[in-house]
């Protein structure tokens, strides 16, 4: 799962008056991927490229307990937690954005062959649905596309930033479904990885520095 990972960012940054940044919301969605990536970079966790791995997504992710155990979800989502209420002086803030942290875990127990873990150690989990396309691709676009509307439901604001958020998460999936995949795992995949969660990330600093929550009356409060 990729953009399908921010349909909870979208909805967090949505129900609560007390101002979440949606660029807070899109760290929050992908931070164990960010910790991920970083941490194989320097050879701590690990994933190789294995066509036979499932039939959407040819990475085997053998490797990766202290970012998607369910553990290591938790402790990142309990660190990203403290410093957002610490930032934004709002515990409920904080609380979002742990709670989206979280999120992450699950949506990827859906999609994922079994290689997650409560721990760190076996048994390994997944319900695998990249090996059934038709559920997982409409699943991901639907979810990410319910969250979506909820958001610009909930909040008021020129159309053109949303939609080229929109815009840019369709075609990077799109790339990430249909481009030809690497020979084999190394660097460059992984800064490419980072390189669209920034872009991702830039993109809804920019969404919520044009959207306000609408109030009754006529109120309207900036997101950001």
């Amino acid at each position: 799962m990729f953009i399908g990972h921010f349909a909870p960012a979208f909805v967090a940054a949505a129900v609560s008056p007390e101002r979440p940044r949606l660029a807070t919301m899109f760290v929050a969605a992908q931070l164990v991927d960010w910790g991920f990536f970083a941490l194989a970079a320097i050879g701590v966790e690990h994933m190789r490229i294995d066509p036979a791995a499932s039939v959407m997504v040819p990475y085997d992710l053998y490797d990766m307990p202290y970012t998607h155990s369910l553990l290591g979800t938790m402790i990142w989502a309990a660190a990203l937690l403290g410093i957002v209420a610490l930032r934004d002086r709002s515990l409920g803030t904080g609380a979002l954005a742990g709670l989206v942290v979280v999120s992450h875990w699950v949506l990827d127990w859906l999609v994922h062959i079994p290689d997650l873990t409560i721990d760190g150690t076996p048994p390994k989990l997944g319900l695998g649905l990249w090996n059934v396309p038709w559920v997982a691709v409409p699943l991901e676009l639907g979810l990410t596309g319910a969250a979506f509307a909820f958001y610009l439901r909930r909040t008021r604001g020129p159309a053109g930033p949303p939609l080229v958020l929109a815009g840019v998460m369709l075609l990077l999936q799109a790339i990430n479904w249909l481009a030809p995949h690497p020979d084999s795992a190394g660097l460059l995949v992984y800064l490419q990885a980072l390189i669209a969660f920034g872009l991702l990330t830039a993109l809804a600093a920019w969404v919520s520095k044009n959207r306000w929550f609408r109030k009754r009356g006529n109120l309207a409060f900036a997101l950001q």
